[in-house]
Protein backbone atom coordinates (compact mmCIF):
# COMPACT_ATOMS: atom_id res chain seq x y z
CA UNK A 1 0.00 0.00 0.00
CA UNK A 2 1.52 3.01 -0.85
CA UNK A 3 0.77 6.26 0.51
CA UNK A 4 1.15 9.49 -1.55
CA UNK A 5 1.85 13.01 -0.65
CA UNK A 6 0.40 14.35 2.65
CA UNK A 7 1.66 11.79 5.15
CA UNK A 8 5.00 13.94 6.20
CA UNK A 9 4.73 17.46 7.96
CA UNK A 10 5.23 20.24 5.09
CA UNK A 11 5.17 23.55 4.00
CA UNK A 12 5.12 22.47 0.52
CA UNK A 13 5.85 19.55 -1.39
CA UNK A 14 9.67 19.80 -2.09
CA UNK A 15 9.80 21.25 1.69
CA UNK A 16 8.99 18.51 3.94
CA UNK A 17 10.09 16.71 7.06
CA UNK A 18 10.38 13.08 6.48
CA UNK A 19 11.16 12.18 10.22
CA UNK A 20 7.54 13.77 11.48
CA UNK A 21 4.15 12.71 10.15
CA UNK A 22 0.92 14.77 9.60
CA UNK A 23 -1.18 15.09 12.68
CA UNK A 24 -3.82 14.34 10.78
CA UNK A 25 -2.54 10.59 9.67
CA UNK A 26 -1.95 7.98 12.49
CA UNK A 27 1.09 6.15 10.92
CA UNK A 28 1.43 4.02 13.67
CA UNK A 29 -2.07 2.48 13.51
CA UNK A 30 -1.70 2.52 10.06
CA UNK A 31 1.11 0.46 10.53
CA UNK A 32 -0.89 -1.56 13.24
CA UNK A 33 -3.32 -2.94 10.96
CA UNK A 34 -1.53 -3.23 7.85
CA UNK A 35 0.90 -5.78 9.41
CA UNK A 36 -2.29 -7.69 11.23
CA UNK A 37 -3.22 -8.33 7.35
CA UNK A 38 0.02 -8.90 6.37
CA UNK A 39 0.14 -5.27 3.82
CA UNK A 40 3.30 -4.32 3.69
CA UNK A 41 3.10 0.15 3.75
CA UNK A 42 5.03 2.16 0.74
CA UNK A 43 6.10 6.27 0.89
CA UNK A 44 5.76 8.71 -1.41
CA UNK A 45 8.74 11.51 -1.12
CA UNK A 46 9.87 14.41 -3.19
CA UNK A 47 13.26 13.87 -3.90
CA UNK A 48 14.76 17.15 -2.38
CA UNK A 49 13.32 16.14 0.65
CA UNK A 50 15.13 12.29 0.28
CA UNK A 51 18.28 14.20 -0.52
CA UNK A 52 18.22 16.27 2.60
CA UNK A 53 17.61 13.38 5.22
CA UNK A 54 18.34 10.56 3.42
CA UNK A 55 20.78 9.92 6.80
CA UNK A 56 17.59 10.32 8.69
CA UNK A 57 14.83 9.27 7.13
CA UNK A 58 16.06 5.41 6.20
CA UNK A 59 17.23 4.59 9.51
CA UNK A 60 13.81 5.44 11.01
CA UNK A 61 11.74 3.87 7.95
CA UNK A 62 13.82 0.77 8.90
CA UNK A 63 12.55 1.04 12.41
CA UNK A 64 9.12 1.59 11.02
CA UNK A 65 9.21 -1.40 9.12
CA UNK A 66 8.53 0.97 6.03
CA UNK A 67 9.07 -1.52 2.69
CA UNK A 68 9.91 0.91 0.46
CA UNK A 69 9.62 4.85 -1.08
CA UNK A 70 8.48 6.03 -4.00
CA UNK A 71 11.19 9.14 -4.70
CA UNK A 72 10.03 11.56 -7.43
CA UNK A 73 10.14 14.65 -9.41
CA UNK A 74 14.01 14.45 -10.32
CA UNK A 75 13.03 14.94 -14.08
CA UNK A 76 16.76 15.24 -15.60
CA UNK A 77 19.86 12.80 -16.02
CA UNK A 78 23.36 14.97 -15.24
CA UNK A 79 26.04 14.01 -13.38
CA UNK A 80 24.49 15.51 -9.99
CA UNK A 81 20.95 13.25 -10.65
CA UNK A 82 22.68 9.96 -11.74
CA UNK A 83 24.76 10.30 -8.62
CA UNK A 84 21.77 10.93 -6.34
CA UNK A 85 20.34 7.66 -7.92
CA UNK A 86 23.65 5.53 -6.28
CA UNK A 87 23.36 7.25 -2.88
CA UNK A 88 20.22 6.61 -2.43
CA UNK A 89 20.38 2.76 -3.74
CA UNK A 90 23.42 2.19 -1.51
CA UNK A 91 22.32 3.90 1.62
CA UNK A 92 18.29 2.53 1.42
CA UNK A 93 20.16 -0.90 0.73
CA UNK A 94 21.79 -0.15 4.63
CA UNK A 95 18.29 0.07 5.81
CA UNK A 96 16.61 -2.77 3.82
CA UNK A 97 14.41 0.01 2.09
CA UNK A 98 13.20 -0.79 -1.31
CA UNK A 99 13.66 1.97 -3.75
CA UNK A 100 10.53 3.37 -6.79
CA UNK A 101 12.41 5.93 -9.06
CA UNK A 102 9.23 7.64 -10.36
CA UNK A 103 9.53 10.95 -11.98
CA UNK A 104 13.07 8.96 -13.56
CA UNK A 105 15.30 8.38 -16.49
CA UNK A 106 15.21 5.24 -17.95
CA UNK A 107 16.69 2.31 -15.72
CA UNK A 108 20.59 1.81 -17.07
CA UNK A 109 21.69 -1.55 -14.83
CA UNK A 110 21.72 0.05 -10.87
CA UNK A 111 19.35 -2.69 -9.67
CA UNK A 112 22.36 -5.62 -11.20
CA UNK A 113 24.16 -3.77 -7.67
CA UNK A 114 21.75 -2.65 -5.50
CA UNK A 115 18.43 -5.35 -5.89
CA UNK A 116 16.48 -2.83 -3.83
CA UNK A 117 16.01 -0.72 -6.60
CA UNK A 118 12.57 -2.19 -7.81
CA UNK A 119 11.48 -0.14 -10.79
CA UNK A 120 12.04 3.44 -12.63
CA UNK A 121 9.12 5.52 -14.21
CA UNK A 122 10.90 6.57 -17.35
CA UNK A 123 8.00 6.10 -19.31
CA UNK A 124 5.09 8.66 -20.38
CA UNK A 125 2.63 6.23 -18.18
CA UNK A 126 -1.13 5.98 -17.58
CA UNK A 127 -1.03 9.40 -14.75
CA UNK A 128 -0.41 11.26 -18.10
CA UNK A 129 -4.28 10.31 -19.11
CA UNK A 130 -4.90 13.04 -16.55
CA UNK A 131 -4.10 15.57 -18.31
CA UNK A 132 -3.58 14.72 -21.70
CA UNK A 133 -4.86 11.61 -24.56
CA UNK A 134 -2.06 10.84 -24.81
CA UNK A 135 -1.60 7.52 -23.10
CA UNK A 136 -3.21 5.44 -26.01
CA UNK A 137 -3.76 1.73 -26.82
CA UNK A 138 -1.10 2.33 -29.74
CA UNK A 139 1.52 3.69 -27.52
CA UNK A 140 1.23 1.00 -25.44
CA UNK A 141 1.65 -1.48 -28.30
CA UNK A 142 4.95 0.83 -28.64
CA UNK A 143 6.27 0.41 -25.56
CA UNK A 144 7.51 -3.42 -25.19
CA UNK A 145 9.31 -2.98 -28.18
CA UNK A 146 11.15 0.53 -27.09
CA UNK A 147 10.97 1.70 -23.18
CA UNK A 148 10.44 -1.81 -21.72
CA UNK A 149 13.80 -3.03 -23.55
CA UNK A 150 15.83 -1.10 -20.88
CA UNK A 151 14.13 -2.48 -17.99
CA UNK A 152 11.49 -2.78 -15.39
CA UNK A 153 9.07 0.56 -15.60
CA UNK A 154 7.05 2.33 -13.27
CA UNK A 155 3.96 2.63 -16.06
CA UNK A 156 1.09 2.24 -13.30
CA UNK A 157 -1.39 0.32 -14.85
CA UNK A 158 -4.89 -0.82 -13.97
CA UNK A 159 -7.58 1.90 -14.73
CA UNK A 160 -11.11 0.78 -14.69
CA UNK A 161 -13.26 3.65 -15.76
CA UNK A 162 -12.18 2.68 -19.46
CA UNK A 163 -14.09 5.15 -21.95
CA UNK A 164 -14.09 5.49 -25.94
CA UNK A 165 -11.63 7.98 -27.77
CA UNK A 166 -15.17 10.22 -28.37
CA UNK A 167 -15.68 10.22 -24.36
CA UNK A 168 -12.55 10.50 -23.29
CA UNK A 169 -12.36 14.10 -21.21
CA UNK A 170 -8.65 14.83 -19.55
CA UNK A 171 -9.34 15.42 -15.89
CA UNK A 172 -7.78 14.94 -12.47
CA UNK A 173 -10.42 13.83 -10.31
CA UNK A 174 -11.83 10.33 -11.60
CA UNK A 175 -10.13 10.04 -14.64
CA UNK A 176 -10.71 8.31 -17.26
CA UNK A 177 -8.53 5.71 -19.35
CA UNK A 178 -8.50 4.99 -22.87
CA UNK A 179 -8.68 1.10 -24.09
CA UNK A 180 -10.80 -1.55 -22.79
CA UNK A 181 -11.05 -3.18 -19.44
CA UNK A 182 -8.88 -6.36 -20.76
CA UNK A 183 -6.52 -4.05 -22.70
CA UNK A 184 -5.84 -2.86 -18.53
CA UNK A 185 -5.95 -6.55 -17.38
CA UNK A 186 -3.15 -7.60 -19.72
CA UNK A 187 -0.83 -4.61 -19.05
CA UNK A 188 0.54 -6.44 -16.06
CA UNK A 189 1.49 -9.54 -18.31
CA UNK A 190 3.12 -7.33 -20.69
CA UNK A 191 5.11 -4.84 -18.89
CA UNK A 192 7.26 -6.06 -16.39
CA UNK A 193 8.04 -4.36 -13.13
CA UNK A 194 8.58 -5.56 -9.76
CA UNK A 195 6.83 -3.03 -8.10
CA UNK A 196 3.23 -3.54 -10.07
CA UNK A 197 0.67 -0.70 -8.89
CA UNK A 198 -3.61 -0.68 -8.68
CA UNK A 199 -3.79 2.64 -9.78
CA UNK A 200 -7.22 3.46 -9.78
CA UNK A 201 -9.08 4.12 -6.79
CA UNK A 202 -10.01 0.66 -4.54
CA UNK A 203 -13.70 1.19 -5.07
CA UNK A 204 -13.01 0.63 -9.04
CA UNK A 205 -12.42 -2.44 -8.02
CA UNK A 206 -14.74 -3.50 -5.10
CA UNK A 207 -16.85 -6.15 -6.84
CA UNK A 208 -15.67 -6.58 -10.53
CA UNK A 209 -14.84 -10.00 -11.73
CA UNK A 210 -11.19 -8.52 -12.82
CA UNK A 211 -10.09 -7.78 -9.33
CA UNK A 212 -9.69 -11.66 -9.35
CA UNK A 213 -6.83 -11.63 -12.34
CA UNK A 214 -5.48 -8.42 -10.68
CA UNK A 215 -5.05 -10.19 -6.91
CA UNK A 216 -2.91 -13.37 -8.70
CA UNK A 217 -0.94 -11.66 -11.84
CA UNK A 218 2.42 -12.17 -10.11
CA UNK A 219 4.64 -8.75 -9.93
CA UNK A 220 8.20 -11.26 -10.61
CA UNK A 221 8.72 -13.75 -13.37
CA UNK A 222 10.93 -17.04 -13.71
CA UNK A 223 10.30 -17.07 -17.37
CA UNK A 224 9.07 -15.20 -20.27
CA UNK A 225 8.30 -16.25 -24.53
CA UNK A 226 6.81 -13.75 -26.88
CA UNK A 227 4.07 -14.75 -28.67
CA UNK A 228 3.77 -12.52 -31.61
CA UNK A 229 4.02 -8.70 -32.35
CA UNK A 230 4.64 -6.03 -34.20
CA UNK A 231 5.63 -3.15 -33.47
CA UNK A 232 2.66 -0.32 -32.69
CA UNK A 233 0.09 -2.95 -33.81
CA UNK A 234 -0.03 -5.51 -31.28
CA UNK A 235 1.81 -7.57 -28.68
CA UNK A 236 1.31 -11.18 -27.17
CA UNK A 237 3.55 -12.34 -24.08
CA UNK A 238 3.22 -15.54 -21.78
CA UNK A 239 5.02 -15.36 -19.03
CA UNK A 240 5.58 -18.12 -15.99
CA UNK A 241 5.11 -18.06 -12.24
CA UNK A 242 5.84 -21.50 -10.56
CA UNK A 243 3.73 -23.90 -12.48
CA UNK A 244 0.91 -21.20 -13.62
CA UNK A 245 1.20 -19.38 -17.11
CA UNK A 246 -0.15 -15.22 -17.37
CA UNK A 247 -0.77 -14.65 -21.29
CA UNK A 248 -1.24 -10.44 -22.01
CA UNK A 249 -2.57 -9.22 -25.73
CA UNK A 250 -2.83 -6.14 -26.45
CA UNK A 251 -3.74 -4.10 -29.58
CA UNK A 252 -3.86 -1.14 -30.54
CA UNK A 253 -6.41 1.41 -32.19
CA UNK A 254 -7.60 -1.81 -34.80
CA UNK A 255 -9.40 -4.38 -33.76
CA UNK A 256 -7.49 -7.24 -34.12
CA UNK A 257 -7.79 -11.48 -34.07
CA UNK A 258 -4.27 -13.64 -33.56
CA UNK A 259 -3.97 -17.18 -33.24
CA UNK A 260 -1.35 -18.56 -30.23
CA UNK A 261 -0.22 -21.32 -30.34
CA UNK A 262 0.25 -23.10 -26.88
CA UNK A 263 3.70 -24.52 -27.71
CA UNK A 264 4.78 -23.06 -23.94
CA UNK A 265 2.87 -25.38 -22.26
CA UNK A 266 3.95 -29.20 -20.12
CA UNK A 267 2.50 -32.24 -20.61
CA UNK A 268 -0.99 -32.59 -19.23
CA UNK A 269 -4.04 -30.93 -18.99
CA UNK A 270 -4.36 -27.28 -18.05
CA UNK A 271 -7.69 -25.17 -17.15
CA UNK A 272 -7.38 -21.23 -19.03
CA UNK A 273 -9.16 -18.31 -16.65
CA UNK A 274 -9.64 -16.02 -19.96
CA UNK A 275 -11.08 -12.43 -19.69
CA UNK A 276 -11.77 -11.27 -22.83
CA UNK A 277 -13.19 -7.99 -24.69
CA UNK A 278 -16.88 -8.10 -24.71
CA UNK A 279 -18.69 -8.34 -28.28
CA UNK A 280 -19.59 -4.91 -27.74
CA UNK A 281 -16.41 -3.56 -26.11
CA UNK A 282 -15.68 -0.96 -28.91
CA UNK A 283 -18.42 1.23 -27.56
CA UNK A 284 -18.44 -0.40 -23.87
CA UNK A 285 -14.67 -0.91 -22.98
CA UNK A 286 -15.77 -1.38 -19.51
CA UNK A 287 -17.19 -4.56 -20.63
CA UNK A 288 -15.70 -8.02 -20.31
CA UNK A 289 -16.58 -11.84 -20.47
CA UNK A 290 -14.73 -14.18 -18.74
CA UNK A 291 -14.20 -17.83 -19.90
CA UNK A 292 -13.13 -21.09 -18.75
CA UNK A 293 -11.52 -24.23 -20.53
CA UNK A 294 -9.34 -27.42 -20.69
CA UNK A 295 -6.02 -26.91 -22.83
CA UNK A 296 -3.36 -29.08 -23.47
CA UNK A 297 0.04 -28.17 -24.91
CA UNK A 298 -0.14 -27.68 -28.61
CA UNK A 299 -3.35 -26.79 -28.65
CA UNK A 300 -3.97 -23.05 -30.21
CA UNK A 301 -6.50 -19.64 -28.56
CA UNK A 302 -7.67 -17.40 -30.83
CA UNK A 303 -7.48 -14.16 -29.51
CA UNK A 304 -10.04 -11.61 -30.80
CA UNK A 305 -10.02 -8.00 -29.41
CA UNK A 306 -11.81 -4.84 -29.57
CA UNK A 307 -10.15 -1.43 -30.75
CA UNK A 308 -7.46 -0.61 -28.23
CA UNK A 309 -8.11 -3.93 -26.63
CA UNK A 310 -6.48 -6.81 -25.18
CA UNK A 311 -6.82 -10.16 -23.76
CA UNK A 312 -5.30 -11.71 -19.97
CA UNK A 313 -5.32 -15.31 -19.44
CA UNK A 314 -4.34 -17.28 -16.76
CA UNK A 315 -2.98 -20.73 -17.06
CA UNK A 316 -3.31 -23.63 -14.69
CA UNK A 317 -2.85 -27.50 -14.09
CA UNK A 318 -5.72 -29.24 -13.55
CA UNK A 319 -5.40 -30.97 -10.58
Amino acid sequence: MLIDAGWSVAQSRTESDLTRTSPALDMPEILRHAASKNVKVWLWAHWTAIDRQMDEAFPLFEKWGIAGVKIDFMDRDDQGMVEFYRRVARKAAEHHVMIDFHGAFKPTGLRRTYPNVMTHEGVLGLEYLKWSARTTPDHNVMLPFTRMLAGPMDYTPGGFNNVTPAEFEARSREPMTLGTRAHQLALYVVFESALQMLSDHPGAYRGEKELDFLSRVPASWDETRVLAGQPGDFIAVARRKGAQWFVGCLTGSRERTIELPLDFLSEGEFKAEIYADAPDAATSPKKSVKEERSVRKGAQLSVRMAPGGGQAIRISPQR
